[in-house]
């Protein structure tokens, strides 16, 4: 089957024109919103002492008062801190149509007190915008997929198939990754027609403007591998060329300087194409020169320093953890760095170990796959990530039709992400699956996963007004 990608980009480049129908929630729907939104934020589901359980069960109890039945609405999860939440609007009896399936994780990384400038678990308002552990990643779309599905109930919305919303633990590491575990264990639970995920995708903006909207129909392949150096060690007063920490951060030195090559697939090219059109000065004409056979080599390292362009033109590695050294008064014996590494398509985590151990040169060095479960293997898997599925138009010409109305003329383009997501797990088992999300974040202002993460309230209150017309064009006959 030919990929999407350029299918995208032929027929999704540009929203129909119309009256842009500005956001505006009623009072009632924005206290709502914030509220669950808030009770999100301050309950701690992180993998380390969270509990995703937490989250859900509030969840729960916030559809059961808004007058969803106790048994369309199911926890299930391997243990007490990582029971999912199935919940399932209903249809007409009649239908015959097929669910459509929505992922949304409730886990998010840790965040260290010491390094906020609030409290992480705590949601502060401040200058126009949210704070707090998830306010990007994605606690947002949680809270407004749940505040939907209750205004959707209470304003009487008979949808014309089922809509079932998975929120799941352990996207962002943990053994218990909850998309996994369900079409492992309870796939009647989430069996659909196709998937939308709001944890990929969403609108660039630049100074709360927005520039385009992005659909993921690809993404990378996500690898963690652990990098060890071993020594005999001994007295500290007695140093000597045999240091384990030596060894690791001279080899971890060559790796901050390697780039991997720059590689372009049908789905960021039409990326860029389209990219270079928006914009004007440097940035775009170096977009047009990276399509060039070969690429410009000065346009290259240009938009190589912007983060999020790097990350779209090739594979990453970059160290995110260390552990060093039995005690401060002797030469450390060992030495381990956990490198994260995201994938471009096309290529396994075998591949890539097999390129690292090239990139260190260092044949004292121990390279390992790490799974999600900590477990560490001699060898990589063999896995890629999955091909784009085809264009949907029952799928995007809803898209079209809401982004018209709320940002007319708004870009809609094909995107690779360039993180992974859940995703993986829904398009393995044979469910067409597309990143979408209605929530518009800065370029210059990605903090998901990083200190004092947070979110422009507009854009959240957008958000819930962009999946309030979404679901309904889905699933309207």
């Amino acid at each position: 089957m030919k990929p999407a990608p350029l299918l995208l980009a032929a027929a999704l480049v540009a929203a129909t024109t119309l009256h842009a129908q500005t956001t505006q929630l009623d009072p009632a729907t924005r206290q709502l919103s914030h509220d669950i939104f808030k009770q999100l934020i301050e309950i701690n589901t992180t993998d380390s002492v969270g509990s995703v359980t937490a989250a859900a069960e509030a969840m729960r109890q916030r559809l059961i008062d808004a007058g969803f039945a106790a048994t369309d609405l199911i926890l299930a999860g391997p243990n007490s801190r990582k029971q999912n939440l199935v919940a399932r609007y209903r249809s007409t009896p009649a239908s015959t149509l097929k669910p459509i399936l929505i992922i949304a994780h409730l886990d998010v990384v840790e965040a260290p007190q010491a390094e906020w400038a609030t409290n992480p678990f705590q949601l502060v308002e401040k200058d126009g915008y949210v704070y707090g552990r998830g306010t990007q990643d994605m606690k947002d779309n949680d809270a407004i997929l749940v505040t939907n599905f209750i205004r959707l109930k209470r304003q009487g919305f008979v949808p014309n198939r089922d809509i079932v919303l998975a929120l799941t633990a352990d996207e962002e590491g943990g053994k218990s990754n909850g998309v996994d575990w369900l079409l492992r264990n309870r796939p009647d639970l989430i069996q659909a027609d196709v998937a939308i995920n709001p944890d990929a995708g969403g609108i660039d903006s630049e100074s709360g403007k927005p520039i385009v909207m992005v659909v993921e129909a690809t993404e990378k392949l996500y690898g963690d591998f652990q990098v060890s150096a071993k020594n005999p060690g001994g007295h500290s007063s007695l140093p000597t060329k045999d240091n384990a920490i030596y060894h690791l951060t001279d080899a971890l030195s060559r790796l901050e300087k390697y780039q991997f090559p720059v590689e372009l697939n049908a789905v960021t090219r039409a990326y860029f194409e389209k990219m270079a059109t928006l914009g004007k000065g440097q940035t775009s004409d170096d977009m047009r020169a990276i399509l060039k056979s070969p690429p410009d080599p000065q346009a290259v390292a240009r938009l190589s320093d912007t983060p999020r362009y790097n990350s779209i033109l090739r594979t990453t590695c970059v160290a995110t953890m260390l552990s060093a050294g039995q005690a401060p008064n002797a030469l450390p014996q060992f030495a381990n760095a956990n490198v994260n590494c995201r994938i471009l398509p096309g290529y396994t985590q075998e591949q890539v170990r097999q390129q690292l151990i090239q990139i260190f040169a260092d044949p004292t060095l121990t390279v390992q796959y790490k799974d999600d479960a900590g477990n560490l293997y001699d060898k990589g898997t063999e896995r890629v990530s999955p091909a784009p599925p085809p264009l949907r138009p029952d799928i995007f010409g809803p898209l079209t039709k809401v982004v018209a109305q709320m940002h007319p003329g708004l870009a809609i383009l094909p995107q690779m992400e360039v993180g992974a997501s859940d995703s993986v797990y829904t398009i393995a088992a044979g469910i067409p699956s597309y990143g979408i999300s209605g929530v518009a974040v800065d370029t210059n202002d990605l903090r998901m996963h990083g200190r004092d993460e947070r979110l422009r309230i507009s854009s959240y209150d957008e958000g819930v007004d962009f999946y309030y017309r979404f679901l309904q064009a889905l699933t309207s006959n």
